[in-house]
């Protein structure tokens, strides 16, 4: 029996996604691509950009946990 795969599993990590959308924004703006390509690669765009925000929420969410409920300003270690 084939084995099924998920949606998270077969999701692009934060770091691809937004790789292949510097990458897809480029071939955008040097305005070389036809118009159905232009239109599919607008759509995946919109695709890798809400991947990328999901990761963003989701460590956002980890952090809050991490410092129990209270979200705390960063700040750099001094003398690293």
């Amino acid at each position: 029996m084939p084995k099924a795969t998920t949606p998270a599993a077969s999701a692009p990590t934060y770091e691809q996604a937004l790789a292949e959308l510097e990458r897809l924004v480029q071939r955008m703006e040097d305005g070389q691509l036809p118009l159905d390509e232009l239109l599919a690669g607008y759509k995946r765009g919109a695709e890798l950009l809400e991947v990328c925000r999901e990761r963003l929420a989701a460590v956002e969410a980890q952090v809050k946990v991490l410092e129990d409920g209270q979200l705390k300003a960063w700040t750099p270690a001094v003398g690293t």
